[in-house]
């Protein structure tokens, strides 16, 4: 019996559901429609909060600081990610999940009612640990409670979560902070996860408890090691990015300090063979980290790229990408599909050609006789890869981990997405400041020492890792589907 058929076969998850029942049919339909609208929620609030950083820095006097509320979120969602992954392997995902969302709306209403821009970064900080506990925690859920034909399904869902977000988001975002104040931004969507929680709580309460047996005795104790290594890898990756802050000889210091945290506790954290692409498991996690990573790195340069070089408005220049949103749904919706299953890796393969040959064609704006729109048209193909691949990364690693494994190894996934985007992120910000990159002020982006040079070094470099991702897909098909352990 796989780990895919014994997790099929457990008792508690559902399987009250005909084969009929599709992930909104009778006896899923709560809990599809809760976790869908927890995960709708989270994207508001991330779409929302980049129109509303800016203002909320400026009124705090906490320009120079404004970095540092984007990296406090991430060095405690990784150490929130590995936490889940064990409590939820330990005891199920409820208790997870609930704590995760509780850190959440503390750390937004934290946000909301700051006077200081120290206490503004220790609720991005509360938030990030509340939002590494949910993702890790959601992914369980899934596991756990659909059967295996459902799960690309509902991870397709996710996906389309993200479609009105991301058009919407910033529009309201700005409309709240023009006419109420930043504040009601972050203090309004606590109010608002009430409802998707009495949906899906006593859902997920009943199919996805662990049925109590001998062998649960000897995982009543969290694994020490692992709690450790993700203090090491959130401390490391906390103090990478300080130093990625200053292009300075005694930046140096730092940086050697965050990777000799980072290096190890990467390496105990992440399945053994990660790093070489060893088939399965390990090369679902790389090509995880490698899709994400270069993706955003150079998503987060596209907007400021057509402010600064092609003088188009933020405004415009955000809505350049909003068409990706439809597109990434399009692609999760196409994995989901049970006709296209033996095709999935080459799905993956075409994926990641289609986002190596979006952030390869974003740059061509840089010639002003080629029109901006290209960029948007190469973002949504884009978009459709990751689409395609990202879900795809999500299906396999379910199949793949054994029932006990799901936590700890979708804790995994997520490092190696989380973590990309710190490292690559980096990388890109300090070639682009290495070649005279602009500079946010304290009222708006400038363009002077700005050089499309500073751009290209950003854009090209991050295709060529997604070129390695499409190598990684002919590896992520592993002839065992339970993990080979971290190390």
């Amino acid at each position: 019996m796989t780990a895919l058929d014994a997790r099929d076969a457990t008792p508690v998850p559902a399987v009250e559901g005909t084969d009929d029942d599709g992930v909104l049919g009778r006896a899923y339909r709560a809990l599809s429609v809760g976790i869908v609208s927890v995960v709708l929620l989270i994207a508001f609030e991330a779409t929302a909060v980049g129109t509303a950083m800016p203002v909320a820095a400026r009124e705090l006097d906490g320009v120079s600081l404004y970095a540092f509320a984007f990296s406090g979120y991430f060095t405690t969602s990784l150490f929130g990610m590995v936490f889940a992954g064990q409590w939820s392997d330990r005891d199920g995902p409820l208790a997870s999940l609930t704590a995760g969302i509780s850190a959440f709306a503390v750390g937004l209403l934290l946000c909301g009612t700051a006077s200081a821009m120290w206490l503004f970064i220790l609720g991005r900080a509360v938030q990030g640990l509340g939002g590494g506990l949910v993702i890790v925690a959601l992914y369980v859920v899934v596991g756990r409670a659909y059967p295996a034909r459902l799960r690309p399904s509902i991870m397709a869902a996710f996906a389309a979560s993200w479609v009105i977000p991301s058009v919407v988001g910033p529009l309201a975002a700005g409309a709240v902070t023009e006419h109420l104040g930043w504040r009601w931004v972050f203090i309004g969507i606590p109010v608002l996860v009430v409802l998707p929680l009495a949906l899906a709580l006593p859902q997920i309460r009943r199919r996805t408890a662990r049925p109590e047996g001998p062998e649960d005795k000897g995982r009543a104790r969290f694994d020490r090691r692992r709690i450790r290594l993700a203090l090491g890898i959130s401390c490391g990756a906390g103090i990478l990015q300080y130093a990625a802050q200053d292009l300075t000889w005694f930046s140096l210091v730092p940086a050697v300090a965050g990777a000799a945290l980072l290096v190890p506790a990467v390496r105990g954290l992440l399945p053994r063979g990660t790093y070489r692409a060893a088939r399965g498991l390990p090369s679902v996690v790389l090509l995880r980290g490698v899709a994400a990573g270069s993706f955003i790195a150079a998503e987060s340069f596209v907007p400021l790229m057509l402010v600064t070089q092609r003088g188009l408005s933020p405004t415009l220049a955000g809505f350049s990408l909003a068409a990706g949103g439809a597109t990434w749904a399009l692609g999760s919706y196409i994995q989901s599909r049970p006709r296209v299953e033996p095709y999935r890796e080459r799905l993956m393969f075409l994926g990641m050609l289609l986002v190596a040959a979006a952030i390869a064609a974003a740059p061509s704006v840089l010639i002003h006789a080629v029109p901006v729109w290209i960029v948007a048209v190469a973002w949504g193909f884009g978009c459709l890869g990751m689409g395609l691949v990202i879900a795809s990364t999500s299906v396999l690693l379910l199949h793949l981990s054994a029932p006990e494994e799901a936590g700890t190894n979708s804790a995994s996934l997520q490092i190696s997405d989380g973590l990309a985007n710190v490292v690559l992120l980096a990388a890109g910000g300090a070639a682009f400041a290495a070649l005279g990159g602009g500079a946010l002020s304290h009222t708006a982006i400038t363009t002077s020492g700005s050089h499309p040079a500073a751009f290209a070094a950003v854009f090209l470099p991050m295709a060529g890792v997604a070129l390695v991702g499409a190598w990684v897909t002919t590896r992520v098909r592993g002839d065992h589907p339970a993990s080979e352990g971290a190390g």
